[in-house]
């Protein structure tokens, strides 16, 4: 064990110091603005304030899958939020979305426009919305739930748990990396457990639920999330990957991944989406580390 198991944490805590690694200028205990920045609007009723990360992407997959499937009303404008610029904390956005995280859509369709927070939201708004991707069966209908609010409970131990400490804290704790691990392991067991008997997590047919999980735990068995395949032996996970797979083959999944992508190949990447032809010089068959 590190020096860190001789830390004795102070009776009241106080933010004197950045807290180190990636993401430290970011990271704070108040909520608020930092600074006056309105946000843009394009034409469509439905703007989306994103990067693709994979709660980025779980949306912009929605999105285009809804494009896809002949529903018209779901054209949207999608605008490069930088977290690491602080974009997240103007004014504008903070009225959007008043816990400063991505992405936030606001829907301008009715009289008032409507913002709508939390990626899981979001999925279930646009799926009400337009009657999609939500299965209508009562049985089937709980399972997407079910899976969709497992999604949202269970990342955080993957993302600011496990990726955080593996990937980006000042030193390496081992306590803290194992802890972590030994849950991820654990939640991609429950996964491949499942996927061996469904073809999809609410069962035979695609939904929101499967949006919200493939992002996160795709990328994890893919190698592409953390750079942890290796570490993480991600090839035992065989129903996962097969499941994975034949969501990245959805031309619509492959576009939804582009979309407020700022790194990588230059290909894969589409910084702003306001119309389907922005994706016309684009390859779409490419697969970057997320």
């Amino acid at each position: 064990m590190s020096d860190e198991s001789a830390y004795v944490p102070p009776e009241v805590w106080t933010w004197d110091k950045a807290s180190g690694g990636r993401f430290a200028n970011i990271n704070r205990p108040v909520a608020g603005p930092t600074h006056d920045k309105e946000l843009p609007v394009g034409e469509h009723p439905l703007q989306l304030y994103s990067l693709a990360t994979p709660n980025g992407v779980k949306v912009t997959v929605m999105l285009e899958e809804l494009l896809a499937a002949g529903h018209r009303g779901a054209e949207y404008d999608a605008w490069l939020i930088n977290i690491n610029e602080g974009d997240q904390f103007g004014s504008g956005y903070v009225a959007a979305n008043p816990n400063s995280k991505i992405p936030v859509l606001v829907d301008h369709s009715g009289e008032q426009p409507q913002r709508v927070f939390e990626s899981g939201s979001i999925l279930l708004y646009l799926a009400e919305k337009f009657g999609a991707f939500l299965p209508t069966d009562p049985r089937a209908r709980t399972e997407a739930m079910s899976w969709l609010f497992w999604q949202m409970g269970a990342a955080p131990y993957l993302g600011g748990g496990f990726g955080h400490f593996y990937a980006y804290a000042p030193s390496k704790i081992e306590y803290a990396i194992d802890r972590f691990a030994m849950e991820t392991k654990r939640q991609l067991d429950v996964l491949d457990r499942h996927l061996a008997e469904h073809a999809y997590m609410a069962g035979a047919e695609y939904s929101i639920a499967d949006m919200a999980i493939w992002p996160w735990y795709g990328a994890l068995v893919k190698g592409l999330l953390y750079s942890a395949g290796t570490f993480l032996s991600v090839h035992e996970y065989t129903n996962v990957l097969r499941w994975t797979d034949r969501i990245m083959e959805r031309p619509a999944a492959k576009r939804g991944r582009m979309v407020n992508r700022a790194w990588g190949d230059p290909a894969s990447q589409l910084h702003e989406r306001h119309a389907a032809s922005d994706f016309d010089d684009k390859t779409q068959d490419k697969v970057e580390p997320s």
